[in-house]
């Protein structure tokens, strides 16, 4: 059995992170994915998705540093679901725990202090190399330089 989930998309907002009593990181967020479709009478329309994120230690971290709303990231985890009372009503949420994330822009201080990610380059770009900033939860901060082709989206 498999339970992967593979995002990419826009933050909402900043990453809020919080520290639990053993001082451990933890991040929550939400990204929005968007899909474009025509309808039957041929109209364009789109649809947006918002996910809730966690990331837990070090990523938490590297998160909180690099992410802003608006900003576009890639990220790999796990779907889960887990219940909490709220008002002596039991409720339900569906979050990505995340293990792998890559960062999407070029990295640039100005880019990151003003929360602007730009988007990934367009099809006819293909083949030409950017650099990434890639994090996972047993390799932090490290700067890959890769094709655009070997991204699997």
């Amino acid at each position: 059995m498999v339970n992967k989930v593979i995002l990419l998309g826009r933050l909402g907002k900043d990453p809020v992170v919080r520290r639990t009593a053993n001082n451990v990181a933890v991040a929550s967020f939400s990204i929005a994915t968007s899909e474009k479709y025509k309808d039957k009478d041929g109209n364009k329309q789109e649809k947006t998705e918002w996910h809730n994120i966690v990331m837990w230690n070090a990523l938490a971290e590297t998160a909180e540093k690099y992410l802003k709303k608006g900003g576009l990231v890639y990220l790999e985890g796990k779907m889960t679901t887990r219940s909490y009372e709220q008002d002596g009503v039991t409720k339900y949420t569906t979050e990505i725990v995340v293990n792998n994330m890559q960062l999407m822009g070029d990295g640039s201080a100005s880019n990151a202090n003003r929360g602007e990610v730009p988007l990934p380059p367009e099809p006819e770009n293909m083949g030409q190399k950017t650099e990434k900033t890639q994090t996972n939860s047993s390799n932090t901060n490290t700067v890959n330089e890769v094709v655009e082709d070997d991204l699997p989206f």
